[in-house]
């Protein structure tokens, strides 16, 4: 499986805001032919009386010539997935995970901001250089 460029920013950015990554992919079987891998499964570590939340996280790092492209292809993606664990694991949250930078840059625009709004896309924005979680958006 290749790993996107900031695979190991945003596991390292995850594991400092105590997270556990249980999974590294997180590979999914739907139906008979179907198999997906979301790049990281999670659970949140809050102490012995209260169950941690599952996540699911796939990345992606916006780096290729048409961030609109880049957009399509994660969005695409994040759907199925979050379909998959819907019927499979209906307990684990899936988030997309974008750089700052395509944040910043693109996802303010129109078209990403309404489909990220209607489709309502989890995100989790990093810093992949700092390897931190900079914002969790529900």
């Amino acid at each position: 499986m290749a790993r996107d460029k900031f695979h190991y920013a945003v596991r390292r950015g995850l594991e400092k805001q105590d997270w556990k990554i249980t999974h590294d992919p997180l590979r999914l079987e739907f139906g008979a032919d179907d198999r997906l891998e979301i790049d990281l499964g999670a659970q949140e570590m809050l102490g012995a009386q209260r169950t941690g939340e599952k996540i699911a996280v796939e990345i992606k790092s916006f780096l290729s010539d048409s961030a609109m492209l880049d957009f399509h292809l994660a969005l695409g993606q994040f759907l199925n997935y979050r379909l998959a664990l819907e019927e499979i694991e209906p307990d684990r949250v899936l988030y997309l995970a974008i750089p700052l930078t395509a944040y910043e840059s693109f996802l303010y625009r129109d078209l990403p901001r309404l489909a990220i709004q209607k489709y309502q896309v989890k995100l989790i924005v990093y810093e992949p250089q700092a390897e931190v979680i900079l914002q969790w958006i529900n």
